[in-house]
């Protein structure tokens, strides 16, 4: 299938991530080790490693990853210049499950994307490594805006790391409060493969096909069937101007 199938995961970006995981400790969830990633910054290119790492919360149905600067004389794959911008969620990741159909289908529309990226890390120290392929949308002003697919989900949906004492179980619906919804929600569209709908609090809505496609836990139980849905809504006055540093939204507590 050549479209996004669901909400994967968004990713916060900080300059120091051991604050930033005692943030979300204290908010009740259980967090994966430290992992430093590893990729090739062109698609053909050696695989090195790179200065950012993360410790994640991965729940039944997507994940929160926490991504900051590990080593700051490496690669920092776009870190530096986000936090720059300000610290907090920069990236929106949506699973798929064809890599090169949907790269031949952003293609053809137009969007120039180099290649399929890969990245990797170990899910632990001394552990598996954990590989993932991507199409990151090229100069999104939102942040990384990008499909996945997970290489070897059975090694980062384990047990051990999904039960979380806040009862948080999915990662259901993002909503993005920008300038221009329209001009967003046509990036995310065309990224997609999926067209947008109007949404009734304002804005537009993108619904996508569902978590059939994402990734779960092995005895996680059966996948929701019902769509996925992105909102996309100017910001309320009360909130122009403002940003929070630390959380995305979330539901399926």
């Amino acid at each position: 299938m050549s479209t996004a199938l669901a909400l994967d995961h968004v990713g916060v970006a900080a300059r120091d991530l051991g604050p930033l995981a005692a943030t979300y400790e204290r908010l009740g969830f259980a967090l994966s080790p430290v992992a430093q990633q590893s990729g090739r910054r062109s698609p053909g290119g050696p695989v090195e490693l790179f200065g950012s790492g993360n410790r994640c919360a991965f729940l039944r149905h997507g994940y929160i990853e926490l991504i900051a600067i590990l080593d700051p004389a490496r690669f920092d794959n776009g870190l530096e210049a986000w936090l720059a911008r300000y610290a907090g969620l920069h990236i929106l990741a949506l699973a798929m499950q064809d890599e090169q159909g949907n790269l031949e289908r952003l293609r053809r529309a137009g969007v120039p994307v180099p290649g399929i990226a890969h990245l990797e890390r170990p899910v632990e120290a001394g552990g598996p490594i954990a590989r993932f392929a991507r199409l990151p949308l090229p100069e999104a002003p939102e942040g990384r805006l990008q499909l996945i697919r997970h290489l070897t989900p059975e090694l980062i949906w384990q047990p051990r790391w999904m039960h979380h004492a806040n009862k948080a179980v999915a990662l259901e619906t993002l909503i993005l409060a920008v300038a221009s919804p329209a001009e967003t929600g046509a990036r995310l569209s065309r990224l997609a493969g999926l067209p947008l709908e109007p949404d009734p609090a304002g804005g537009f809505r993108l619904s996508l096909p569902g978590a059939a496609g994402g990734r779960r836990a092995a005895g996680a139980g059966p996948a929701h069937q019902h769509p996925h849905p992105g909102g996309l809504r100017p910001p309320p006055a009360c909130c122009r101007g403002w940003r929070c540093p630390a959380c995305p939204s979330w539901r399926g507590w």
